[in-house]
């Protein structure tokens, strides 16, 4: 048997094959996102990006976790893509949500919060998500995510917030063409990405007021919409994965110790958890 892990977020896809007797063989595609592409592009993606390395290492089993995957509706459309794709008919589709549990936790109990492009979080109970807070997506929600951070970096540069240091290290990156910038944020496809590249500017001038507040007000709300909203994070540790909270534990940690919660894993990825989950 040989086992193809997918942890998807909205921007990127880590495969990894896991057979017995074997070291684990990875490889990135861009993200799957049922909820930002149909399953046309869905299948544009592996066909673009998965088909040649396939070649060399082909699945008798998938299990799939990604973003956008919290209902049945969801599942079952990238399940179809993959089934169609794959031509087998052993795969299994999950949230990130469950894969951030069963990596970070394994079979122990936490609370599980996903900060990349996207947010989210969840209760894991050991086994499955028993609990978790609505997920409104990039207009409405994630907090403290990716898309989050770099929508309030663009609009303290649009609205003429920033000192000239941070102005001209925006325009340097960025451009100083704010019709520009709109046109790709509301006329080209995946804006949530398109707004996660504006974390740059923050990762780049750590130290500065400004960039602190912002990490700290756009993370705190994550804390106060999603994290203290669940009885079970004043008893369980308080674990962390994403792109995000990976560059800026350290905010996480000083938030942790002001809401007086006990702080577990903070991970980049969960894909390393997820390869000791699944033994082959």
């Amino acid at each position: 048997m040989s086992l193809l892990i997918a942890e998807s977020g909205s921007t990127k896809t880590d495969w990894c094959l896991l057979k017995k007797g074997a070291k684990p063989v990875k490889h990135k595609t861009a993200g799957i996102n049922p909820y930002l592409q149909s399953k046309e592009e869905m299948q544009a993606v592996l066909d673009k990006e998965l088909t040649k390395w396939l070649t060399k290492h082909k699945p008798t089993a998938v299990s799939f976790y990604g973003a956008g995957l919290g209902n049945t509706a969801r599942q079952k459309e990238v399940r179809d893509v993959l089934k169609k794709y794959f031509g087998i008919k052993q795969i299994e589709v999950e949230s990130d949500l469950v894969a951030a549990g069963r990596g970070l936790c394994g079979n122990k109990k936490g609370i599980i919060c996903i900060l990349g492009t996207g947010s989210n979080s969840g209760y894991y109970n050991g086994e499955k998500i028993k609990d978790k807070q609505v997920s409104l997506g990039y207009i409405l929600g994630d907090e403290g995510s990716g898309n989050y951070l770099g929508k309030r970096v663009l609009q303290y540069y649009a609205y003429n917030t920033f000192d000239t240091e941070l102005k001209m290290a925006f325009e340097q990156h960025f451009g100083s063409d704010v019709s520009q910038i709109l046109h790709k944020l509301y006329r080209e496809p995946f804006p949530n990405r398109y707004l996660a590249t504006f974390v740059q500017l923050l990762k780049e001038n750590r130290g500065h007021f400004m960039v602190e507040n912002i990490l700290e007000d756009c993370i705190d709300d994550f804390f106060h919409h999603q994290v203290i909203k669940y009885r079970q994070s004043w008893k369980l540790p308080v674990n962390f994965t994403g792109s995000v909270a990976y560059e800026f534990r350290d905010v996480i940690e000083a938030l942790c110790g002001q809401y007086e919660l006990e702080l577990g894993k903070i991970e980049k990825s969960p894909l390393e958890g997820l390869i000791k989950y699944h033994k082959v």
